[in-house]
């Protein structure tokens, strides 16, 4: 007889979800984590980084109040900034050990590995060794940040975001990011906020890449409003050690250039983390280089499954929560109770942006024949009493059949309304049925009432 009908490794949202759905579905579980309860996601990710972005924020709004009628000398503490960020962590972690108590999910300290179909060897911080054995391994391990072959990335003062996440008691005066996606332009947002000179480093034409045009075009506009130097189509050739920082040698568009800060973040992405957690002998097959699974989240090894950043194309914290979910409830005979096929994403710049489903060209390269309605916030009373910046919204439709495709957000609350467009995506809502929901006054919704107004007549 097994020790557990169901071993998870990995304790990030991904597992400590699945773990947890297990539980109550009525499987003797036990998740394995070699660091933190919580993950990347909220140890050294989304978590952390947002309640940085909180405390800057407040500063930032608290300095610029004069035209509200607030004045004062102000000023900051770096250091109780992240002592405040590492009070938040926490209390989540905390949160989670209870969930997980209170589930009777056993929590096993140590790293983990498969060591056969149904075994999995745990190394303990004394070096032991004890062997589990489980009817079902699932592998969520998450991912690690990337750092490129490029020459210099090695030196002191260049970090990736976990490196970063880890505190300073000192504030920077200037930094230059590698990276314009959401890691990128979070960490610019973040240190302008604070009067820190960042400067930004995009290889692609637009920040955000993955995103609607319009969304990286505006946001870049807003943040060089806030002092932030955007450069895109920026390749980085090198890093080198100067006497007052760091050099980060560009080639923009056939033309050399040189950009210095004290310090340099890499945030260019972040790859599937499974080293190691296969013993010799026992190789799965890849996805490229994610573990390569079937519909029901199985790898090539019997019995054994793979959920999150592991094998999943998309790395966000929620779509590892969902499949998570959906991998356990399959597992015992259902069919799984979560659409996988609508992911919201967020990025908590200022404005926020949210986006789900496809832009308009992305629906028509796809053959998708779809229009898109839109509405500037320039009129909107929320708007204009917190004056976030250059706000939109973006709705995109099937012209054959109406129904809601695709939204693209830029606004405050951003990352709160994009689930009730994902709401109506999943539902297949029309642009009608859309219509006859009443919005509140004053709020930002009352631009996405009219967003659906302007799709509507173009429908028509």
């Amino acid at each position: 007889m097994s020790d557990y009908q169901l071993i998870v490794i990995g304790a990030g949202p991904g597992g400590y979800t699945a773990a947890l759905r297990a539980a109550r579905l009525g499987l003797h579980t036990a998740v394995v984590e070699r660091r933190e309860v919580g993950g990347t996601c909220l140890n050294r990710g989304c978590i952390p980084t947002k309640t940085l972005l909180h405390a800057s924020q407040v500063y930032y709004d608290a300095v610029n109040g004069a035209g509200v009628g607030v004045h004062g000398s102000l000023s900051y503490d770096i250091g109780e900034m992240f002592a405040f960020k590492r009070s938040v962590s926490e209390k989540l972690r905390s949160g989670i050990h209870a969930l997980l108590k209170g589930a009777k999910v056993d929590v096993i300290e140590g790293t983990a590995q498969i060591a056969a179909p149904g075994q999995v060897d745990v190394t303990g911080a004394d070096g032991a060794v004890t062997r589990y054995t489980a009817e079902r391994i699932l592998a969520a391990t998450g991912s690690v940040n990337v750092r490129p072959p490029i020459p210099g990335l090695e030196l002191p003062g260049v970090m990736t975001s976990d490196e970063l996440l880890e505190g300073t008691d000192t504030p920077y005066q200037s930094i230059v990011i590698i990276g314009g996606g959401v890691i990128g332009v979070e960490f610019a947002t973040f240190y302008s906020h604070l009067g820190c000179q960042v400067t930004l480093v995009e290889g692609m034409a637009n920040l955000l890449p993955q995103l609607d045009r319009e969304l990286g075009q505006n946001l870049a506009q807003i943040l060089k409003k806030q002092g932030v130097e955007v450069l895109t189509s920026a390749m980085v050739q090198s890093v080198e050690q100067a006497a007052d920082g760091l050099c980060v040698h560009l080639e923009q568009k056939g033309k050399e250039l040189t950009v210095t800060g004290e310090k340099v973040l890499c945030a260019i992405g972040r790859r599937a983390y499974f080293d190691g957690l296969f013993a010799a002998g026992l190789t799965p097959a890849l996805n490229g280089k994610r573990l390569l699974v079937d519909e029901s989240y199985q790898t090539s090894i019997p019995g054994v499954y793979a959920i999150g950043d592991a094998s999943a194309a998309v790395q966000l914290a929620h779509v590892a929560a969902a499949q998570g979910t959906d991998c356990v409830e399959r597992m015992c005979g259902g069919k799984g109770s979560i659409d996988l096929n609508v992911i919201p994403s967020c990025i908590y710049s200022v404005p926020e942006i949210a986006a789900v489903g496809l832009a308009e060209a992305e629906a028509r390269e796809q053959g998708i024949p779809a229009v898109s309605g839109k509405c500037t916030l320039f009129s909107n009373a929320r708007a204009i009493i917190e004056d976030p910046g250059r706000c939109f919204m973006k709705l995109v439709a099937r012209t054959d059949t109406h129904e809601l495709i695709g939204a693209q957000l830029m606004c405050q609350h951003a990352s709160d309304m994009i689930s009730q467009l994902s709401t109506a995506m999943v539902n297949r809502l029309t642009v009608e049925q859309l219509l006859t929901v009443m919005r509140p006054h004053p709020s930002f919704e009352e631009a996405l009432g009219e967003a659906v107004e302007n799709l509507a007549s173009k429908l028509a």
